[in-house]
């Protein structure tokens, strides 16, 4: 005789069944990203790639993160039919979250810091995700899992997560794919992969990575101004914390989160938010196209990179990603009042870039 508690367990694993057949539907109407060319002068012998993560279904590179990170909830059975999901974001992941909620019919709350861009929120509420306000960036977590406590959901708290809810083996994961997409160019082992830190997760899957497929390419990470990863890992510790959040939104943090991983990092570069945003606006000019604040982040990261590369009488080539499109950022980075009222110089990045782009050469303070 089949018990209640039989029964329940059969529809658990049934909807269980059916939601990882969903979210694997999805991902597989979906081609991989491309990795584009940024231009460089060929005498330079130096090829660069983006990663442009902006032509996933919810627009950015935390699209990836988000289904791995249902994937994980759902066959830990953390998240279950009607379970309420709760994020903590400063916008992209939730929005990539909100996708997935809607696609398994779940409820979905993003909590994030009152500054986080008009473009995310709507973008969240668009894809059925309802947003709430904290003040301070830092109440983010807390209040998270206050929220999944008093509604009986599950807090999916990508900033833990995110390192091992990603097969850093393989698996078509975004290391395999930047290493599967170079085969035919000239250099397919690049000097350096750069990313920025966010949650720490993408860091830690492909510094794995390169050390279990034994290759010799160095990963980099860039961080921007206000956030403390960089001077967490230069000094050795992890407890480091900031009063601020950074103007980078989906790189920058207040704390060091746990998912990452600074032993798997081979250097670490710090970005000033002036920089990251005329290297975004710049970027316009050469691409025919906005891209995000982080990606400005990256570029400076690499263009510092490949300097040392010419001096050096080296050649190769770098990756890195493009994280979003620039179209969430039109009232922010792209907004020279906001810009003004952030009280952020443009000027002194931009003769640093009209340089590099001239000579290679790059002299940042």
């Amino acid at each position: 005789m089949t018990s209640d508690i039989d029964r329940s367990c059969e529809r658990t694993r049934a909807w269980v069944s059916e939601a990882v057949r969903i979210i694997e539907a999805d991902a597989n109407r979906s081609a991989d990203t491309h990795l584009l060319r940024y231009p460089l002068p060929a005498e330079w012998g130096i090829d660069l790639y983006l990663k442009d993560e902006s032509t996933h279904p919810t627009g950015s590179l935390k699209h990836r993160l988000a289904r791995s990170l249902f994937l994980y909830a759902i066959c830990n059975g953390w998240v279950t039919e009607n379970t309420p999901v709760i994020e903590a974001s400063s916008g992209s992941t939730a929005v990539s979250e909100a996708y997935f909620a809607r696609l398994l019919g779940l409820p979905f709350i993003a909590v994030m810091p009152r500054s986080t861009s008009a473009e995310k929120v709507a973008l969240i509420e668009w894809q059925g995700g309802r947003c709430h306000f904290v003040d301070e960036p830092g109440a983010i977590y807390t209040e998270s899992r206050r929220l999944a406590a008093e509604l009986g959901g599950h807090f999916m708290d990508q900033f833990t997560h995110a390192e091992r809810a990603t097969d850093w083996r393989g698996n078509n994961n975004i290391a395999e794919s930047i290493f599967d997409q170079l085969a035919l160019e000239p250099h397919p082992e690049p000097a350096w992969i750069v990313v920025g830190a966010g949650t720490g997760g993408t860091s830690a899957t492909i510094g794995r990575y390169l050390r279990y497929r034994r290759l010799g390419t160095r990963l980099a990470v860039v961080d921007p101004q206000r956030s403390v990863f960089f001077e967490a890992w230069r000094d050795s510790d992890p407890s480091m914390t900031s009063d601020t959040g950074s103007r980078i939104e989906g790189i920058g943090r207040p704390r060091v989160e746990p998912s990452f991983v600074g032993q798997a990092i081979d250097r670490m570069i710090k970005v000033p938010d002036a920089a990251s945003i005329a290297t975004i606006r710049c970027t316009e000019h050469v691409l025919g196209r906005r891209v995000g604040g982080s990606t400005g982040t990256n570029l400076w990261g690499v263009f510092a990179l490949i300097s040392e590369m010419l001096v050096q009488g080296r050649t190769g080539s770098i990756v890195t990603l493009l994280c979003d499109g620039g179209e969430r950022y039109t009232h922010t980075y792209f907004d020279d009042d906001w810009v003004a009222e952030q009280g952020l110089d443009l000027e002194a990045p931009r003769k640093v870039l009209d340089r590099f782009h001239a000579t290679g050469e790059f002299q940042a303070d």
